[in-house]
């Protein structure tokens, strides 16, 4: 097996841990390692496959479905079988826990009865006719119909309900069956007076982002003078030529941060407390993982939440397109060779992708023809990252920017279904391209549903449906071969 197919399984091992203690290990007692292990499995026996009968010899079909449908199941066994027991039911509760609106008789009342008259009082008739008050462990949750726009409603009630309490509770206006959306009242664990168990985090740490920048500057020129051809015997020797890969690290960094800084702009200008970018370095390959931020407080609404989605991968693009043509420009035209793969820079097949194949030709003219390939050059590397970046984050799957925007087009429900449309597609094209496996497994141990807006029932207007199926059909462009026929009418 090739180093860079190892790197990235380690890249994969990795974030694939990380996932799985962020997504599972609040809600069971099963060893994260253990999870880790299942979720491992498929790509583990792909690696062992290749590494004892090599690429020549394929592993049979059923020995790669089968681990792809057993297993997500044992995986979710897993969970199920580690979720912590509920403690037993009082055989006789008191009537201060029994509410004959509530399903759940031993569920306590957060509101006295006179608060509960308070509430009611929030929902005007003519606004939202409120029908049912159920008292739930982590919520409190208000039926009944919309009788006015969505909007209006929500903003109403919301008023109402700070005036009545403060900043005791938090509205969500969440998307109910058969169109009848609800109102859910949740604990704010950022109200004044409440007591928090574990010590916030500061938002702004300047130390440790500046820290993690220039540690993830140098790693990134290391790489980038790798990739320009500097061998690292010299490189060791002579710490001036690191000068070389500053066209790749800066470049890369720039992609990276204007998409991070996207979010952030987008999350402050809506009142979002968010954190700044982390950059993350790694002492190898490409000389980062990414960088990431993180939101503390909830999106207003589906606006918001389209907008921080829309405003990251949107602008890390522009960002990437004029570096991916200039980088190109300055990359030498090579024939292929039969190994060909994704993260083969010395030899790229740019007609894998119909975005990369007519932005190839558009840099490089005749001089890029049929049975060609691409020495990228070290800006160009950057580039095609931010590409490979762009069209991470717009898959339409759980907390990825394209889920976000899926979220806020269709809704919640709709999302969720999409997103597992997309991992299956995914999972499909992984099989006639084996270089896409890891991001295959990636988008199916990815948690698929992504946390409601406050307002979560208002609609996108036009502009902002029409911004995003834009922003769906750039993914459809960058992942799209080359077809045949086009590819014989640009002579690639």
């Amino acid at each position: 097996m090739e180093t860079i197919e190892i790197i990235l399984l380690i890249f994969l091992g990795i974030v694939s841990y990380f996932i799985v203690k962020q997504s599972v290990a609040n809600i069971t007692k099963t060893p994260i390692w253990l999870l880790w292990l299942v979720l491992m499995t498929p790509p583990l026996l792909l690696t062992a496959w290749m590494l004892v009968l090599g690429k020549a010899h394929p592993l049979p079909l059923p020995l790669l479905v089968i681990p792809f449908v057993l297993c997500p199941f044992l995986y979710w066994w897993l969970i199920q079988k580690g979720r912590p027991t509920p403690p037993p039911e009082e055989k006789t509760p008191s009537p201060e826990t029994k509410s004959p609106r509530s399903p759940i008789a031993n569920t306590p009342r957060p509101l006295t009865p006179d608060e509960e008259k308070s509430l009611r009082k929030c929902f005007p008739w003519g606004v939202y006719y409120l029908q049912a008050v159920d008292y739930r462990p982590q919520a409190i949750l208000c039926r009944g119909r919309l009788k006015s726009n969505a909007d209006r409603a929500y903003e109403t009630v919301r008023d109402n309900v700070e005036a009545k309490f403060g900043d005791r509770f938090l509205l969500i206006f969440h998307e109910g069956a058969a169109n009848k959306p609800f109102f859910a009242l949740v604990p704010n664990p950022r109200a004044r007076g409440r007591e928090i168990s574990t010590r916030e985090v500061p938002l702004e740490q300047p130390r440790l982002v500046l820290s993690l920048f220039v540690i993830t500057l140098f790693t990134t020129t290391y790489a980038g003078a790798i990739f320009a051809g500097v061998p690292q015997e010299q490189l060791h020797a002579n710490p001036a030529l690191f000068r070389q890969g500053l066209p790749y690290s800066l470049a890369l960094l720039a992609v990276l941060g204007v998409h991070e800084f996207g979010h952030y702009g987008a999350a402050i200008y809506y009142r979002i407390r968010t954190t700044l970018p982390y950059f993350i370095p790694i002492p190898f390959f490409l000389g980062t993982l990414g960088a990431f931020s993180q939101k503390r407080s909830p999106v207003p609404n589906r606006r918001a939440l389209f907008d921080i989605a829309f405003a990251g991968s949107i602008s890390g693009f522009l960002v990437t397109l004029p570096l991916l043509i200039w980088g190109l420009s300055l990359s030498e035209v090579v024939e292929l060779s039969e190994q060909s793969n994704l993260f083969q820079f010395t030899a790229l097949d740019p007609r894998f992708s119909f975005f990369l194949a007519v932005s190839g030709k558009l840099a490089l003219g005749e001089s890029l023809g049929a049975g060609m390939g691409i020495n990228l050059h070290p800006l160009a590397i950057a580039g095609y990252l931010g590409v490979i970046v762009t069209a991470l984050n717009l898959m339409p799957v759980g907390q990825l920017d394209g889920g976000h925007i899926v979220h806020a087009m269709f809704g919640q429900r709709a999302a969720a279904a999409i997103g597992q449309v997309a991992r299956l597609l995914m999972l499909l094209f992984a099989f006639a391209r084996s270089e896409f496996i890891i991001w295959a497994i990636l988008l199916l141990f990815m948690p698929n549903t992504d946390e409601p807006a406050l307002n979560d029932v208002t609609d996108l207007d036009n502009k902002r449906d029409f911004l995003g199926l834009c922003a769906l059909a750039l993914l459809v462009f960058i992942l799209l071969p080359l077809p045949g026929k086009l590819a014989n009418v640009l002579g690639v």
